[in-house]
């Protein structure tokens, strides 16, 4: 009995506030056309991308390391050797030269705003394995709740040391439990206890994942799985559709589309449908929790009045008419 009214106390508080979904987006050829390292990162040190990347690659075999691990190890004994620190600051200079596709930059204000008319308030989320400083320096980082990238840890002047957060292909699944519990810094490990459905910030169910290639397939599995959408997308200019097809054809999408985000593109009237879709089911469980609310006061009253008839011959007279004028209120009320 107390678990049945807890759970009806939950879902009522829920209700009372305004249901949310997630959009989570990986960056690189999602977001930007382009890869964040190879065409804009690297080429700002004066490095040659293909150099670069073998001896990246050579150094994660050798060690067997996380390439995302060995890159940005790479990136900063280049630093050195150019004699060309580099800052917070630095990265975020770069950010602001990165290339997006088409109708980004009205994306999440137009997706907000259809949302809305919904009911529904959208939280936007990055998840890549690229650089969260120069994503944090793009035009459209202020749309983020939280950028989940890889990073580094810097000196007390400032200067980039080593690795804060290595993000690849598999832990970038972790931040998808984080998103739902609402449990969103990368070092709190209550994200590992036990929570009941209902106190979830985001249900699985009105999550979305957006992304491009084979790095993104254990969030779309996941987010697919558990009743969620995942959407992939491919570059416009090339067409090139086999990676999605393949995804699609292996039920790991719920949608593909070209990497164009302006009104009534497809992956624009693709997102109107799922806010659709999660709109009329949120109105759905609100309806339902209000009808289990009336439910539940019933079966109280109906157990109060069978306790009250129960004790009734230990009664003095004063208390049986208090008794029977309580039975009486209990049936008003219903």
């Amino acid at each position: 009995m107390k678990k049945t009214e807890d759970l009806s106390m939950q879902e009522t508080i829920a209700f009372e506030q305004k249901p949310k979904m997630a959009i989570c987006y990986d960056f690189d050829r999602t977001l930007s056309p382009d890869d964040m390292q190879t065409f804009t990162l690297i080429p700002s040190f004066g490095i040659d991308a293909g150099e670069f990347w073998h001896e990246s690659d050579q150094l994660a075999i050798e060690h067997r390391m996380d390439k995302n691990l060995a890159w940005m190890y790479e990136l900063i004994k280049y630093s050195k050797f150019k004699g060309k620190s580099i800052r917070r600051e630095y990265f975020k200079e770069v950010g602001k030269d990165v290339k997006l596709y088409d109708g980004v930059l009205d994306w999440f204000e137009n997706v907000n705003a259809y949302a809305e008319k919904h009911g529904i308030e959208v939280e936007h989320y990055i998840i890549s394995s690229g650089l969260k400083e120069i994503i944090e320096g793009s035009e459209i980082a202020k749309y983020f709740k939280r950028v989940y990238a890889s990073s580094y840890m810097y000196s007390a002047d400032g200067i980039a040391e080593w690795p804060a957060q290595v993000v690849n292909y598999t832990t970038k699944t972790q931040f998808i439990f984080r998103i739902a519990k609402g449990v969103l810094e990368e070092y709190d490990e209550r994200v590992n206890d036990n929570m009941p459905k209902s106190r979830y910030s985001v249900p699985y169910k009105n999550i979305v994942y957006i992304g491009d290639s084979a790095t993104d397939i254990p969030c779309m599995q996941l987010v697919k799985d558990r009743g969620g959408y995942s959407v992939g997308v491919y570059d416009p200019k090339s067409k090139n559709k086999k990676k999605v097809l393949g995804l699609f054809n292996d039920d790991r999408l719920s949608f593909f589309a070209p990497a164009k985000y302006t009104e009534n593109s497809p992956i624009f009237n693709y997102m109107k449908m799922v806010i659709e879709e999660i709109g009329a089911r949120e109105k759905q469980r609100a309806e339902q929790a209000k009808l289990r609310e009336q439910s539940e006061e019933y079966r109280r009253n109906e157990t109060i009045k069978k306790v009250l008839k129960e004790n009734n011959l230990s009664l003095t007279g004063d208390e049986k008419i208090l008794l029977e004028h309580m039975v009486e209120k209990l049936e008003e009320i219903q």
